[in-house]
């Protein structure tokens, strides 16, 4: 049984691509569950069935009403990207106000590792907050992979969306061993949450 991944996308360039990095992560082993923004989701709304058929689950964007059963697996890691300006800076603030920002800022204090490549221009990079916000992400042991080891900012209307590194963002993902997966995924879901359950959308 593969070990799961919940690919989150923002609203940013890449997105329009988020088949090429499904099909990246599921190169590299993982059952790739697909979560995107509000904002993002709407790229995709006429696909959305493509997106689903690829992933073989379900495509989420908002939470789920209270009763309602899950609908993903639980995750054994989590990986943003496109990660954009401001949903790092929101991440950072606690501001969890879309599934997708909800479930890692939760995840990564679960103890499931996360890992984020944004993809942002050098004027939205120059914000004083966007430091801030990635030392903050980096002290919560989010892998964030911005600047020479990751994603540097391209000069405004000058980036690629199209030549983003899937693959380079997926390697950054930990190997998750079959005794932990299978410790993720076989529980009954119970009404609360411990420490030792990765969460569900």
């Amino acid at each position: 049984m593969r070990p799961v991944l919940y690919l989150i996308a923002c609203a940013a360039g890449p997105t329009q691509y988020i088949d090429a990095g499904v099909r990246a992560a599921q190169a590299a082993g993982w059952d790739t569950c697909l979560v995107l923004t509000p904002s993002a989701a709407r790229w995709w709304e006429a696909r959305r069935d493509e997106l689903e058929s690829l992933t073989g689950h379900p495509v989420r964007s908002a939470y789920k009403l209270p009763g309602d059963s899950d609908t993903l697996p639980p995750a054994d890691a989590m990986l943003v990207a496109p990660l954009s300006c401001t949903s790092l800076n929101k991440w950072a603030a606690g501001i969890a106000d879309t599934l997708a920002i909800g479930l890692v800022s939760e995840g990564v204090h679960l103890g499931v590792p996360v890992v984020a490549m944004p993809y942002f221009n050098q004027a939205q990079a120059a914000q004083p907050a966007v430091p801030r916000s990635a030392q903050t992400l980096r002290d919560q042991g989010v892998t964030l992979l911005l600047g020479p080891d990751g994603y540097e900012p391209h000069p405004p209307r000058q980036g690629d969306a199209s030549a983003f590194p899937w693959e380079a963002a997926v390697a950054a993902l930990p190997t998750v061993s079959a005794s932990r997966h299978s410790a993720a995924t076989d529980r009954e879901p119970t009404p609360h949450r411990s420490a030792s359950r990765p969460p569900h959308p």
